[in-house]
C-alpha cells in the first residue's frame, strides 16, 4: 500500500484480518464484501489471535488465503461437525465456518440441523446465492421456482425439483439456537445491516449463548448471467421475497421472555 501523504488523513483501511492480496472471486460476487464484514468484526472484538475459521467446499474453498486468523479445510458439508469438534477441544478459541448453499444445504444438512439442535457454541455464515457456483451452476437446494440453472435449463420444477429450503425458518424450528437472522449484501443500506448481523452472531458465542447462524442472499453475476446491478436488483425483487429478511431468533427475545 502506497505511503499516505502528510496532509492527508487516512480514513478508510482494510482489516488488519483480511489478507493482502487479490481474491479469486467473479467480479460483482458477494463473497468479498461477506470476507470484509467478518474481518471487521474479528478486528473489533479483537478474536485474530485465537479465532479459528473453516473454509467449506465452493466458491469459498479458498478462504484459508484470505483471513489472517487459523483457518481449516473441511470436506464438503462437514463444517458443522469439524467447528463443533474444535470448540469443544479449544473452548477458549473463536470458531467460525463460512459455508455456501449447496455446502450447508445439500451434502451438510444432517451436520447444521445437529449441530443447531445441539446448542454448539459457533457460529455460522451462510452464503445463499440460490446456485452451485463453482461447480457449473447446477440447481441448488435453494434456487427458486423456475429460475433457471444448468441442470434446470427451463426454470425449476416443485414437482421434480422440490421446493427451495429455507434454512433459517428450519433451524428456527428447534431449541438450540442462540440467534439466527437472514441479511443480504445487495445495497450499501444492507451491507448495513448485514454487518450488524455478523456482529450478533459474534457476540452470542463470546457470551456462550449458543450456536448461531447469518444466512446472507448474495449474488452471483456469472451463474446468473446478469451484470451486478441486475444481480442486486434480482434479490430484491425475486430472493427477498421468498427469503424474507430479519431476525428469526435472538437471545434478547427469549431472555425477555
Amino acid at each position: 500500500m502506497a505511503a499516505i501523504p502528510d496532509n492527508m488523513k487516512e480514513i478508510f483501511a482494510p482489516p488488519a484480518a483480511l489478507a493482502s492480496g487479490r481474491m479469486g472471486y467473479c467480479p460483482g460476487c458477494s463473497h468479498g464484501i461477506i470476507h470484509r464484514l467478518i474481518a471487521e468484526a474479528l478486528d473489533e472484538f479483537k478474536l485474530v489471535d485465537c479465532a479459528v475459521g473453516i473454509a467449506s467446499v465452493g466458491c469459498s474453498v479458498f478462504a484459508y488465503d484470505y483471513f489472517e486468523c487459523d483457518m481449516v479445510q473441511v470436506a464438503h458439508g462437514r463444517a458443522p461437525a469439524v467447528a463443533t469438534g474444535l470448540k469443544r477441544s479449544l473452548p477458549d478459541s473463536f470458531v467460525f465456518a463460512y459455508q455456501g448453499d449447496g455446502d450447508l444445504a445439500a451434502i451438510g444438512m444432517a451436520e447444521i440441523i445437529h449441530a443447531a439442535s445441539r446448542g454448539e457454541n459457533i457460529s455460522i455464515f451462510f452464503i445463499n446465492n440460490a446456485v452451485f457456483g463453482m461447480t457449473g451452476g447446477q440447481l441448488a437446494p435453494t434456487t427458486l421456482v423456475g429460475q433457471k440453472t444448468s441442470t434446470t435449463p427451463l426454470g425449476r420444477e416443485a414437482k421434480t425439483a422440490g421446493y427451495p429450503i429455507r434454512v433459517c425458518e428450519l433451524l428456527s424450528a428447534l431449541e438450540g439456537p442462540a440467534y439466527i437472522a437472514r441479511v443480504t449484501a445487495a445495497t450499501p443500506k444492507y451491507v448495513r445491516q448485514a454487518k450488524r448481523a455478523i456482529k450478533r452472531a459474534f457476540q452470542a458465542q463470546i457470551e456462550g449463548r449458543g450456536f448461531s447462524l447469518v444466512e446472507i442472499l448474495c449474488t452471483c453475476p456469472t451463474r446468473w448471467k446478469l451484470s451486478p446491478a441486475d444481480c442486486s436488483k434480482w434479490i430484491e425483487e425475486n430472493m427477498a421475497p421468498f427469503y424474507p429478511l430479519g431476525e428469526f431468533i435472538n437471545w434478547d427475545d427469549n431472555d425477555a421472555s
